[in-house]
């Protein structure tokens, strides 16, 4: 006996069971947790990524500007232009090619800033007579020993570091700029790390600025270039490196 017709459309017109609904809300649920799970995995590389990145062009523009620097030397007679005491390394600098306005005195040094150690660059305003010179070299040595507020203002943190070292390359060897060893690779002329605070306090003829400069920075692991990077200038003088 045939089954009715309304019989047949009741039965194909029939809808989801309970059980069906709620597995396939299950199974919905299931997709967009794996979903959400890869995308905040690709957010979270992209971030990683991207902090890296700005790590390290923080880094390359800070070795650059060090880099600008030593180029821009300027001698000065009876003034030393590079001094190392253990703390900081101060130099003096053109402002631009032609001088013109001015000089600067820059100091690079490492400070525990919080709870991580930084490396950090200073640089005074322009100084155009030998009194300025003076005090901005003694305020750059305070700020490598025990800055004030003021002097803070002045400084532009580079990157986090571990250690840093310097070296300077006097009579064809690499020498602790603090040693006997370097002081009398610059004989006769003492070298400008054993030089005083003041500028105007022992004679430093150009024959004591080095011939060229070592920079050892050893990085922490956490950040995106770490180890020990080695970076060397030499004197435009030299027609090349030592």
């Amino acid at each position: 006996m045939a089954m009715p017709r309304t019989a047949i459309r009741r039965k194909n017109q029939r809808g989801f069971t309970l059980v069906e609904l709620l597995v396939a809300l299950a199974l919905m649920a299931l997709m967009a947790g794996l979903s959400w799970r890869g995308l905040d995995g690709m957010v979270g590389a992209n971030a990683r990524l991207t902090a890296h990145a700005e790590d390290v062009l923080t880094l390359q523009t800070g070795l650059a500007q060090w880099g600008a620097d030593l180029d821009a030397l300027a001698l000065q007679p009876n003034t030393p232009s590079i001094d190392w005491d253990g703390r900081a390394l101060r130099l003096l600098r053109r402002d631009s090619q032609s001088g013109a306005e001015g000089l600067h005195v820059v100091a690079w040094s490492q400070r525990l800033i919080g709870s991580r150690s930084y490396w950090l660059r200073w640089q005074s305003p322009p100084v155009r007579t030998r009194t300025e010179l003076q005090a901005a070299w003694s305020q750059a040595a305070r700020w490598g020993q025990n800055p004030s507020d003021e002097d803070r203002r002045l400084e532009v943190r580079i990157a986090p570091l571990l250690n840093w070292q310097i070296f300077f390359y006097r009579g064809g060897a690499w020498t602790n700029p603090l040693s006997t060893a370097d002081a009398n690779a610059a004989a006769p002329a003492p070298a400008p790390a054993a030089a005083s605070s003041s500028p105007g306090a022992s004679a430093a003829p150009a024959g004591a600025t080095p011939d060229g400069v070592r920079l050892r920075l050893t990085l922490p692991a956490d950040q995106a270039v770490s180890g020990v990077l080695t970076r060397d200038w030499s004197s435009p003088s030299l027609g090349g490196s030592p």
